[in-house]
């Protein structure tokens, strides 16, 4: 299991690091927000993205992908984070594009990805329920009606729900909640008659939508794999996209722990700088430690995704866990090091403090995934 980027994949990292802090910094997000937009990203910097071929990296050359793999998608996420970048990559291909890859058939493939890989279609996945992460809580209905189903439910905080084309809807088309048993996945036009989406306005100011569906029918042709046996189908998807989200949430935490370590170095109080305090040498070591180690798990993650290795749940796991408490300590040192100003908007590390609070939550946070990272393991 290799724990570096070979030197393909640092190169893309190195040339997502200008892109983002050319296209992306934390002052579009800002712009965003502060014009309220309606999409919450720039169609023109999705567009140089999808042209850099980014949008293709996991995908298979036979659909028009790149194939080059997870740590390469990675390379890019961890770049993203540290500028905030607000973009549908995540939406669309580390959540949807994924579950038409890993669940979709030969003709749904054809049919999709190349939209996903051109950056023309953009997907969302609508799972949770609840404003807690919960899979398995899936109460939303689906009945089977002649040759297709009619889904009923409602679905909680989407990423990308509101500018998303194509939903991939989870819903339960047997069994009760709180079992994988009797999970299915469809495609869902998201203009669907019986479709509303209401935009949500989370402390990050980055897109989310609670989406409503009432009798909405879908083809049997929408269902994703086995009818009632999409549990392994979503468990897969999720924990690459959890892979890619703790690389992305990697990029915020080193961004803050440079911006926070600068600023020790150029405040000056009792005509020294405050750096040189051994009390705060000591809350920035243990900073770089839980680095260092969140860079490890995100590592060894990615390569278990491209390796194809059975311990990818474990690891996505661990992986989710470990970045989601040393972004929580490093945007709390952050705000407290900065002293005041850690407090007010003007300041980007409040940014990156709201962004983080949302990101430890998206997918399950660190409490979840020690009790799955224990599960898995019989403890």
């Amino acid at each position: 299991m290799a724990m570096l980027f070979d030197s393909e994949q640092q190169l893309l990292a190195d040339t997502a690091r200008d892109f983002f802090a050319q296209y992306t910094p934390p002052a579009a997000l800002r712009r965003l927000r502060d014009s309220k937009d309606d999409l919450g990203y720039e169609p023109e910097v999705w567009r140089r993205m999808v042209d850099l071929g980014w949008s293709a990296i996991v995908f298979p050359e036979a659909h028009g992908g790149l194939d080059f793999g997870y740590k390469g998608l990675g390379a890019v996420f961890e770049q993203a984070g540290r500028c905030l970048a607000a973009t549908p990559l995540f939406g669309t291909v580390a959540l949807g594009g994924s579950v038409v890859m890993l669940g979709g058939s030969e003709a749904q493939k054809a049919q999709k990805l190349p939209g996903v890989i051109a950056g023309e279609t953009l997907f969302a996945l609508a799972l949770d329920e609840k404003s807690r992460h919960d899979p398995r809580g899936v109460a939303m209905r689906a009945v089977a009606s002649g040759d297709g189903f009619v889904l009923d439910g409602t679905k909680s905080f989407v990423v990308d729900g509101g500018i998303a084309d194509q939903l991939v809807v989870v819903a339960r088309s047997g069994g009760s909640p709180g079992f994988a048993e009797g999970l299915s996945l469809f495609l869902v036009d998201a203009g669907a008659a019986g479709v509303t989406k209401l935009k949500r306005n989370l402390v990050d100011s980055r897109n989310m939508a609670a989406i409503s569906f009432e009798k909405v029918r879908v083809p049997a042709g929408a269902l994703l794999g086995q009818v009632g046996q999409g549990g392994e189908l979503l468990d897969a998807v999720l924990d690459r996209a959890r892979v890619c989200l703790s690389a992305e949430m990697l990029g915020a935490a080193g961004w803050l722990f440079d911006t926070t370590v600068a600023y020790l170095k150029e405040r000056i109080q009792f005509d020294v700088p405050i750096g040189s305090f051994q009390a705060l040498q000591h809350r920035a070591a243990q900073m770089h430690v839980a680095l260092e180690m969140s860079r490890s798990t995100v590592l060894a993650a990615l390569a278990a995704i491209d390796d194809n290795s059975p311990q990818l749940p474990v690891l996505a796991s661990l992986a989710k866990a470990k970045v989601s408490e040393t972004l929580e300590l490093v945007s709390n040192e952050a705000v407290q090091m900065h002293g005041g100003i850690g407090m007010t908007d003007e300041l980007d590390v409040g940014l990156y403090l709201k962004r983080a609070r949302v990101q430890q939550q998206l997918l399950g946070d660190a409490s979840f995934h020690r009790d799955r990272y224990a599960s898995l393991l019989g403890f």
